[in-house]
């Protein structure tokens, strides 16, 4: 298998991002580590969305001083492969984006496009933080269009407001990380890996190995911190009681946009259009700058490999 510490790091991350989405994602990388290649044209189709995220696919009139940040997609600290095979967001660019929004004198409001399944823990309270402290310099708006699940809604909950298309849906609160205990596949291929290490918890949950009781302990305690972060950013972000979020907004459960307004989780039903309505201004295409299929190949082929570089170094 390549890339075998690609892998790994995938399984050891905290995520809070919608578990079809997180296979998905592993399958592709599977695919990639045993050896599979998509042509240019299969690259250009796969990738095509995420470019169109990245940019923006639909924006304000400039006259009406609305910024539309769009945030699509699986949500990762900073770019990388999984947000370039998955159609993707970098928070380190939303953040980027949205401090230049709040600066510009021009731009009286700002809305949050959201469309994603969630991401990675990492990166993600920190968003959500700057998002909610800058409360009151203008208005800020989450528009649920049609998804904001986990991560996503980590960070749509920050927002002054949270709209939520008719079709749309939001929730699953929760995080989880994932030990693949291959011990067994390993053995059948003949492969017996031996740690030598130095530290006590250094390797403490190797997926060479199963996973101990001690490990679990200490994987869990580190799911949890990330949970209790996740519910006292919710609860600061919509002015209830961690405990409100606890018992009302679904530990973990998906909600459609009726049951999202009766629990509280959002503030209105409305669609994107209508929601700049409200602030008079209407909605035009913004043009996707054009990218060759060769240049979207080489940017991918580069990210895998200064990742698989990167996590091989450390």
């Amino acid at each position: 298998m390549k890339y075998p510490a690609l892998m790994l790091a995938v399984a050891g991350e905290v995520w809070a991002l919608e578990r079809s989405k997180l296979e998905a994602i592993t399958q592709f990388l599977l695919f990639k580590a045993d050896g599979g290649m998509f042509g240019e044209d299969e690259i250009q189709a796969r990738t095509a969305g995420a470019r169109q995220g990245q940019r923006g696919g639909a924006a304000p009139d400039s006259s009406g001083g609305i910024g539309v940040l769009p945030i699509y997609g699986v949500m990762a600290q900073r770019m990388n492969l999984i947000t370039h095979a998955s159609g993707g967001t970098s928070m380190e660019q939303v953040a980027a984006d949205f401090r230049t929004m709040l600066a510009d004198p021009a731009i009286k409001a700002i809305i949050l496009d959201i469309d994603s399944p969630g991401g990675t823990v990492s990166g993600t309270t920190e968003l959500a933080t700057e998002i909610y402290n800058s409360r009151g310099v203008k208005p800020i708006i989450a528009q649920v269009n049609s998804t904001a699940a986990s991560g996503a809604y980590w960070i749509a909950s920050q927002a002054d407001e949270i709209a939520v298309t008719p079709s749309g849906q939001a929730g699953s609160i929760g995080v989880y990380t994932i030990h693949e205990d291959m011990s067994k596949a390993l053995e059948k291929q003949g492969v017996k890996e031996t740690i030598i290490k130095a530290g006590k918890y250094k390797m403490i949950a190797p997926e060479s190995q199963p996973l101990s009781e001690e490990a679990h302990g200490i994987m869990q305690a580190r799911v949890n911190e990330s949970h209790a972060a996740f519910v006292k950013d919710v609860a600061r972000g919509r002015g209830v009681a961690p405990a409100t979020v606890t018992d009302r907004f679904g530990q973990g459960l998906m909600f459609g946009a009726q049951e999202l307004v009766s629990r509280g989780m959002v503030d209105r039903v409305a669609t994107l259009p209508q929601t700049l309505e409200r602030f008079g201004v209407s909605v035009h295409p913004v043009a996707t700058a054009n990218t060759s299929p060769s240049r979207h190949f080489a940017e991918i082929r580069a990210s895998l490999d200064d990742l698989h570089k990167h996590l091989r170094l450390r």
